[in-house]
């Protein structure tokens, strides 16, 4: 993750403060829980209509790239019931999918995983619901 503020929507707030909050005291996913309430702090709050058409924000479908390998991968942040790898839809409490909300296109963020720590490019946003006027998913 990095030191930056981050742009969250006020209906992704509601949603994942309410999923952290649920979720507290769990002991599958209490480190991505808690690492996600750290993000949610961080947060700059905005009314869905106003956050801006570069920012990552929940059901967005992001193109990525791992500045070491130059490995390019796209994902769509989803709620950890909708989360399946295989088609490309990434847990909110998956590190990276963390680490990326609320991130800008050309943003760099760092990724802790157990192989040591990625740095991750955000290359393009290739969806955004509040940018498609797709306010309700």
């Amino acid at each position: 993750m990095n030191g930056k503020s981050v742009v969250i929507t006020e209906a992704d707030f509601d949603r994942l403060n309410g999923l952290v909050h649920s979720r507290k005291g769990g002991i599958s996913d209490g480190p991505l829980v808690v690492s996600l309430g750290q993000e949610l702090s961080r947060g700059e709050i905005v009314a869905s209509a106003d956050v801006p058409k570069k920012v990552v924000t929940m059901n967005s479908k992001v193109r990525v790239r791992d500045i070491r390998s130059d490995e390019r991968e796209t994902y769509t942040l989803v709620y950890p019931q909708e989360a399946d790898i295989n088609e490309g839809r990434l847990s909110i409490l998956a590190p990276l999918a963390t680490a990326l909300l609320g991130t800008k296109a050309r943003d760099v963020v760092e990724v802790k995983t157990p192989g040591g720590v990625r740095k991750i490019k955000v290359e393009r946003i290739l969806y955004q619901p509040e940018a498609a006027g797709d306010l309700h998913l």
